[in-house]
């Protein structure tokens, strides 16, 4: 096997020592407010000898929420305690974008301002559960969005976008997967609207490329990620036609100057990912489509990731828990040395414990 994963890649006017991602993963560490914890600099600067850090799905306002402690970039309060994380990732030489996020129906009233309900392109609920104070809760029935109220949140993602500069970030990813709002509009399992932003494929595509097209605006070329999870069920998402939807979706965001498309295609009975089985993998259609940079995501290991960019298949992997559990993973997969076993239990809320403990190869 090659040493492809350990090779330099130039990311728009980034330049990568490594091809390896952190993926994002939701921990539920931050404060009350949205706001994250000191301990929140330490973890991402640990993992600052990947490629690329991608920060935990990160609301883009407070309607946006939909688990307890989950961060925002939407308040100054939040952007220091962003800042102090991209200084330190910074120190380390790092490079690390801020995903930014709408979860959409996936929320609860008690998650939201005033009690209110938590908004879909359509009010149909989602077959999932959300983090309340309460515990795990299944998310209410949405509100139904008015089309006239479609604008401001894409302006509210591009004022998020605006915020993560000012917090220090080297880029930002759109997070169009794992059934969140803009995975809602994209599916027609979750988006049964009859105007401009429902029906056939294109209309369903246009709040996505109308996020991306605001996002671009504040950060430029070469900064800006979106992700997509094409095949993917979590939270009760189904579309009728995954590679119909996303052919057409990689053609028009081929157009735009992102920094990378990031697609999370899981690997055979990788039972970490839920996906619509009978459906056939639409990563090998995407990569064919879209002719930027491709980050794939799904359960993959050393061999698998080196695999995947020998053969072409993406340019960058992303790795989610073997990060969470190994700081210098990057140090560990180049030495081909054991990894550190996760603790699950301390996948999410808590504190330091699994969060920030886990050794390094040389301590």
């Amino acid at each position: 096997m090659t040493d492809t994963l350990f090779t330099p890649y130039t990311l728009g006017d980034l330049t990568l020592p490594n091809r390896m991602v952190m993926a994002p993963m939701t921990r539920n560490r931050n404060d009350e407010n949205g706001v994250p914890k000191p301990m929140a600099a330490t973890h991402y600067a640990q993992r600052a000898s990947a490629g690329l850090l991608i920060t935990e799905a990160t609301q883009v306002s407070e309607k946006a929420n939909g688990y307890m402690f989950t961060p925002g970039i939407y308040t100054q309060s939040q952007v220091r305690g962003w800042q102090a994380v991209t200084d330190a990732v910074h120190e380390k030489g790092g490079r690390i974008f801020c995903q930014l996020w709408h979860a959409g129906r996936v929320s609860h009233p008690s998650l939201q301002p005033n009690g209110g309900d938590p908004v879909a392109p359509s009010a149909i609920q989602a077959d999932t559960m959300v983090v309340t104070s309460n515990g795990y809760e299944p998310p209410t029935k949405p509100r139904m969005l008015a089309i006239e109220e479609i604008p401001a949140i894409v302006d509210e993602f591009a004022h998020a976008a605006k915020l993560a500069e000012k917090a220090g970030f080297d880029g930002v990813e759109i997070h169009g997967a794992n059934g969140y709002l803009i995975e809602q509009f994209l599916k027609d399992g979750a988006n049964q609207r009859a105007d401009a932003y429902g029906g056939d494929i294109s209309s369903r595509m246009r709040f996505a490329l109308e996020v991306a097209a605001a996002v671009l605006e504040v950060w430029g070329p070469g900064r800006v990620g979106f992700r997509i999870s094409p095949r993917g069920v979590f939270n009760g998402m189904h579309d009728s036609d995954p590679p119909a939807l996303y052919s057409q979706l990689a053609a028009a965001l081929k157009d735009i100057p992102l920094a990378y498309l990031h697609v999370i295609e899981p690997l055979p009975g990788h039972e970490a990912f839920k996906s619509q089985e009978d459906t056939a993998p639409v990563a090998g259609t995407i990569r064919r489509i879209y002719e930027g940079t491709i980050i794939i995501n799904g359960g993959y290991g050393k061999e698998s990731g080196e695999k995947a960019v020998a053969e072409n298949e993406a340019d960058l992997v992303a790795f989610g828990v073997p990060y969470l559990a190994n700081p210098d993973l990057v140090e560990r997969y180049h030495r081909n040395t054991p990894l550190n076993e996760p603790d699950q239990d301390t996948f999410y809320g808590g504190d330091e414990k699994g969060y920030n403990d886990y050794p390094f190869l040389v301590e």
